[in-house]
């Protein structure tokens, strides 16, 4: 493809895109496809011979489109938000064009530069202290772009491991490093994100598992009772992961208890908002930040919930020599002469590589403003309690735990067997996505706010459909008619939530339930495809979804 072909076709992709983000409302939320079903569509073997552009781009609705399940769609509002903004796509395609590889200052001063400056804007934009910026006076941590919140917690954990081995050399410098290494604990909670304990696992650093209070919090004190008794033990504590924000319910841990101790017992406290952090630029939620001067290190994802394309995490450290001593490893072919003025940030974290990622979230913040990103996050709070409201007006369901943020937890009343029949009914007639979780022994549904241009219309619509579908697997209308105002579960009780018995509410609402039960056992699936032209019709009227454009014609080659 020569330059006058890619300005063509690259013409003929924007179109492309933006019609399919401007009607993907069009399409069924999730694919219908089973396993193994692109084998069909493909060859076993390449192309010995180069193939025409106008049949590769052809098999993007003949082989892609089918298995793709849509995240940017106005009714997916699972696991949480994946921002692409069109500023971000921009700077995406940029980043790809220059194509450098800015693994130290030399392979690309701006590449690096960009990437210090940005981290410092949204550093400041969040509250953070100034300790953790790059730029501060006499500052010595930093900010650095990972891949995911996943990369953040096992690059915090190996250098946390790497300080303590180096600590306890000095103090025992005959016994074995595989013997010290054996004696290391790491700590989360129930709720941290299962990353964590896949990073424990990387690092061959025990990880333990502990309880929360009955808001989903870790607590300093449990904390502090767990360090005491694997001291006791002849175990040595050197690293806690908090979570503000956890993925099954966006739960918040205590950050000044958690950190006191962690003050107390010399261990590496890092903090993973990967979620929730993009919050914290309005100033109404910085409250959850209380405690943050104690913090190691710290990752918020704006690939979620600030409208930037994934890969995009990021991550602020007190003191960068703490990720410089584990990963610094300088061969002669990538030393410069600027090394130890300019930052090299393949000191920062585990891979060499590093794509041009800091444009991206340059062009989102820059086009946005920190007001109109503001405003994005504040609307998914704002329809976050608008469907908070509907589930309580219907007694047979439950909201679980408070709603902060752009997620909604809730869960029909009864047995587990009912809410998660209902999700796998709910998801397989492709009408709304949602996604399940565990809170102790409940299985409760998870309903998140994802897209950039959601409104009230969305959340009214994916709440009928919920309704519908229960509706028709109980075939009671009739009766649901009349319940009168929902009831909201007790929060649950440290780390072992009330069991669902206690809590199946008024009698009727109890008979409906062991009805749908029954129904859903017998006929999981009968119920999975009607009213959805009426519904995607209803949503017209908010498809105000960019106002940067009309709708662009559909391009004559889709």
């Amino acid at each position: 493809m020569n330059a006058t072909e890619f300005k063509r076709h690259g013409k003929e992709m924007v179109d492309y895109i933006i019609h399919y983000l401007q009607t993907v409302e069009h399409r069924r939320v999730t694919p219908d496809v089973k396993p193994g079903y692109m084998r069909k569509l493909l060859p076993s073997k390449a192309p010995e011979k180069p193939e025409r552009w106008e049949s590769i781009f052809s098999d993007i609705e003949r082989v892609i489109m089918p298995g793709i399940t849509h995240w940017q769609h106005p009714r997916f509002h699972a696991y949480f938000p994946a921002g692409n903004a069109y500023p971000s796509i921009l700077g995406d395609m940029l980043s790809d064009a220059i194509g450098c590889i800015g693994f130290s200052w030399a392979a690309s001063p701006a590449c690096t530069e960009l990437e210090t400056i940005v981290l410092d804007w949204v550093g400041r934009m969040i509250g953070l202290p100034r300790h953790l910026l790059s730029l501060s006076d006499g500052a010595r941590g930093g900010g650095v772009i990972q891949g995911s919140a996943s990369e953040c917690i096992l690059v915090s954990l190996l250098a946390a491991r790497t300080e303590a081995m180096r600590k306890l050399k000095c103090l025992h410098p005959d016994i074995d490093e595989y013997v010290l290494l054996s004696k290391l604990v790491a700590y989360c909670s129930t709720q941290t994100h299962s990353s964590a304990e896949k990073a424990g696992r990387i690092a061959y650093v025990r990880m333990r598992l502990l309880p929360t209070d009955d808001k989903g919090s870790l607590r300093g004190k449990t904390v502090d009772e767990a360090m005491k008794r694997d001291k006791k033990n002849g175990l040595i504590p050197i690293y806690v992961c908090g979570t503000l924000g956890t993925t099954a319910s966006c739960a918040f841990d205590n950050l000044k208890e958690i950190g006191y101790v962690c003050i107390k017992n010399n261990t590496w406290f890092h903090v993973d908002a990967a979620y929730a952090g993009s919050a914290f630029i309005c100033p109404e939620f910085r409250y959850l930040l209380e405690g943050i001067e104690y913090v190691t290190s710290l990752n918020i994802n704006p690939n979620k919930w600030m409208l930037v394309n994934f890969d995009c995490s990021l991550m602020w450290i007190k003191d960068r020599s703490l990720l410089i001593n584990a990963f610094d490893v300088d061969p002669v072919y990538l030393r410069h002469e600027n090394a130890g003025v300019a930052i090299d940030y393949r000191h920062w974290g585990i891979p060499l590589s590093r794509r041009f990622r800091s444009l991206k979230i340059w062009f989102v913040v820059r086009s946005y403003g920190v007001d109109g990103l503001r405003k994005y996050i504040r609307n998914h709070v704002k329809l976050a309690k608008k469907f908070e409201a509907l589930v309580l007006t219907d007694s047979r369901f439950e909201v679980i735990g408070d709603v902060v943020m752009g997620l909604v937890c809730f869960r029909l009343k009864g047995r587990n067997a009912l809410t998660e029949n209902l999700v796998k009914t709910i998801n397989a007639s492709g009408r709304i996505h949602i996604t399940p979780a565990s809170l102790g022994d409940m299985y409760i549904i998870r309903f998140a706010l994802c897209h950039e241009h959601a409104c009230e219309a969305d959340v009214v619509i994916a709440w009928k459909i919920i309704v519908e579908i229960t509706d028709d697997l109980l075939n009671v209308s009739d009766v649901t008619s009349h319940c009168h105002g929902g009831a909201r579960h007790a929060t649950p009780s440290a780390s072992r939530f009330i069991p669902s018995r206690v809590m199946s509410g008024a009698q009727q609402a109890e008979s409906s339930s062991l009805e749908l039960e029954k129904k859903m056992n017998i006929f999981p699936w009968k119920f999975q495809l009607s009213r959805f032209a009426g519904l995607a019709c209803a949503s017209l009227s908010c498809r105000r979804r960019s106002k940067k454009s009309q709708i662009v014609p559909k391009p004559s080659f889709v």
